[in-house]
């Protein structure tokens, strides 16, 4: 099981405080009889707030501690999602009260009529979810005590956005030590082969990961004396799942500089082959995992058409996949750095702003968490991250002596311990940010604004009421740049303008996220069961998505991401989503916040839709819708509309204005 950690429930408990501080709330609470349990909520989760700083070590050894954080987790999403069903019948109160104003007596009372006939339904469901909520939260309660969990003053926390500097620089990796590794695989890639039956060479860079095996690569991709010697060059990113049409049809794309609707694999390939033919190219397949010969044999063909001298740079964990695909003799094996260089490393991103010389304490500190850190950049560059905007030597001496570093097997995963610590320091509303980063796919390249929009409808984005989204979309800006500067994010190898995360943070994100965010593709074709904890998904985009294909999902009751995420490769093509999908599955997903099913081939939206009454999130880009159904007027809470690239649509609904938070 994952650790949960204090900082992260901490957060959202801090959300449902900000929720119950809602006057318009209390006053639904009191017509609708519940705000005696509003009360016991707050003063219970006062009690358990106050003992929360007491867990993060004592559930690394108690799996209790565990089982009761994750339960307390379980719970506060459904609190939230009560909550929010209460302030927006509440809201829906006010709107129907400003429209009887403007009504005629005799709409007057055949509203009232119809009011009476459904409010005691009404009143006797808000009881009822409000005392389930009750029962749960006081039986949690009272298991807390058998934990020995001891009252504790909450840990100052420093949002780190709002005291960090920073500049573009500070996005960009420093490469230290790394001068000769960059010299030596430039030689084996401008040296001349000795004539084979191909003008295709492949030189292999193979390492653990978080060694810098991709930078390295980098380094000699970007150098322009290295570029003089080739015509073309290709950047992919291929990690652990394999996909041979996506792998020649991004360097299709990139050699031509133009979009391909080809979908036959073969037409890729001698597509590929017509561009490559004669020219000398360059082309890396970064992260590499696959040890299928057949596979590589039938993924290179189109290079054989290439010049002579034409190289291509593998970047690889396994030293049989460099074997396989270049030999012995093309193969570099890439060290760890030596404690001095992963010192620069750590001094770089920890010092950037502020001199070395006025914190020896702080120095003396670091020079022995480097000495943990294995010769591994990017745990130097992790931890100096977090450190950049740590002043006293306590928070150094608590990363230095965290049992963290102790971690081992299951308790740990294959999480390097200087990530583990870098999130466990982390501020908590970026916690909770950075867990929910857990619903893309490895390698996905998103883009800032789009994740931000996300973590707004999800209420991550920790604000007072009165501010405008505008304010808080700024908010989330600076939470974006301040987890970038900690090497959270790192730019897109292939398009500045998007941000991906390395594959140990990601691993990172999956592990602290755990059984709330599931992306689809990775349980296909496996025989598990799903959690019915599940709160964020999402699952790429196909040409044709048949009704089975989220069989998943109809087990899960509380789901409140659902994001449907563009294949890399032909956006432009159609995609087609089962009828069935909308009609069946989306409507009983009432507790979702996020959708989004922006590319497909649909030509209307179910009137269901406005029963998804959390909604703050609806992304219907580039379909063919014609227009959109009045209830979704109904969505009170929706902030984000996104309907760029629809063509066919004509009409907006006429009560679109009750949409008071768009």
């Amino acid at each position: 099981m994952e650790v949960v950690g204090e900082a992260f429930l901490s957060a959202a408990i801090g959300l449902l405080f900000e929720k119950l501080a809602s006057s318009d709330l209390w006053r639904f609470a009191k017509k609708m009889w519940v705000h005696t349990d509003l009360k016991t909520w707050e003063k219970e989760l006062s009690n358990i707030r106050r003992e929360l700083n007491d867990v993060d070590e004592k559930q690394i050894a108690d799996q209790s501690v565990k089982e009761w954080l994750s339960d307390l987790r379980d719970l506060s999403y459904d609190m939230e999602d009560v909550l929010d069903e209460f302030a927006y019948d509440a809201l829906g109160q006010q709107l129907k009260a400003a429209e009887s104003d403007q009504a005629s007596t005799s709409q007057v009372r055949k509203l009232i009529s119809i009011c009476s006939l459904t409010e005691i339904r009404r009143r006797a469901n808000v009881r009822s979810k409000a005392r389930e909520i009750t029962c749960r939260l006081e039986e949690i309660s009272a298991r807390k005590s058998e934990l020995g969990l001891e009252k504790m003053a909450a840990a100052a926390t420093t949002s780190a956005w709002q005291s960090s500097t920073t500049t573009s620089m500070a996005y960009e990796p420093w490469v230290f030590g790394r001068d000769g590794d960059k010299r030596t695989i430039t030689e084996m890639i401008l040296r001349e082969e000795e004539p084979t039956e191909t003008n295709v060479s492949v030189i292999s860079i193979v390492g653990m990961g978080g060694v810098g095996k991709t930078t390295l690569a980098l380094m000699v991709y970007n150098d322009e004396e290295t570029a003089k010697n080739f015509s073309l060059k290709a950047w992919v990113c291929v990690s652990n799942q394999y996909d041979m049409v996506r792998i020649t049809k991004t360097i299709l794309e990139t050699v031509t500089s133009h979009s391909s609707n080809l979908q036959d694999f073969n037409q890729i390939q001698r597509a590929l082959s017509e561009a490559l033919r004669g020219k000398r190219f360059l082309i890396v397949l970064d992260d590499l995992w696959n040890e299928d010969y057949g596979d590589w044999n039938c993924l290179r063909s189109p290079f054989w058409a290439g010049g002579k001298g034409s190289k291509i740079i593998v970047t690889t964990r396994c030293k049989g996949v460099a074997t396989m695909m270049g030999g012995e003799k093309n193969l570099y094996e890439l060290k760890h750095l030596s404690y001095e260089d992963c010192w620069l490393v750590f001094e770089k991103h920890a010092f950037e702003n502020r001199s070395i010389n006025l914190h020896p304490s702080l120095v003396l500190i670091g020079k022995k968490i480097v000495e943990k850190c294995a010769g591994l950049p990017l745990a130097a560059k992790a931890l100096g991250g977090l450190l950049r905007t740590k002043l006293e030597e306590e928070e150094w001496e608590n990363i230095l002596n965290s049992k963290v570093w102790n971690l081992q097997g299951e308790k740990c995963g294959s999480i390097i311990p200087a990530l583990r610590l870098s999130y466990n320091h982390l501020p908590s509303h970026l916690k909770r940010c950075f867990a929910y980063c857990a619903i893309f796919p490895k390698n996905y390249e998103f883009m800032e604004k789009e994740l931000i929009l996300l973590w707004m409808a999800e209420g991550l984005i920790q604000c007072s009421q009165d501010i405008n989204k505008q304010e808080m979309e700024d908010l989330g800006h600076d939470y974006f740049r301040e987890m970038m500067s900690m090497s959270f994010f790192q730019p897109s190898n292939r398009n500045i303008s998007r941000f991906v995360m390395h594959d140990f943070i990601h691993d990172l994100a999956q592990f602290v996220a755990g059984e709330i965010c599931f992306h689809l593709e990775d349980r296909l074709g496996i025989d598990c069961s799903i959690s019915e904890k599940i709160r964020f998904s999402s699952f790429i985009r196909c040409y044709f998505d048949v009704f089975n294909k989220f069989e998943f999902f109809h087990k899960v009751g509380h789901l409140r991401t659902f994001i449907a995420l563009p294949v890399c490769s032909s956006p432009f093509l159609p995609h087609y989503l089962s009828n069935k999908m909308l009609h069946e599955l989306v409507p009983k997903l009432v507790t979702l916040r996020v959708l989004a099913l922006s590319g497909y081939s649909i030509s209307e939206i179910p009137n269901s839709i406005g029963d998804l009454k959390h909604l703050r999130y609806l992304n219907l880009s580039n379909t063919k819708i014609k227009s959109l159904p009045e209830s979704v007027c109904d969505l009170y809470f929706l902030q984000t509309l996104l309907l760029s690239g629809c063509k066919n649509l004509t009409r907006l609904p006429i009560t679109i204005g009750n949409l008071i938070n768009l």
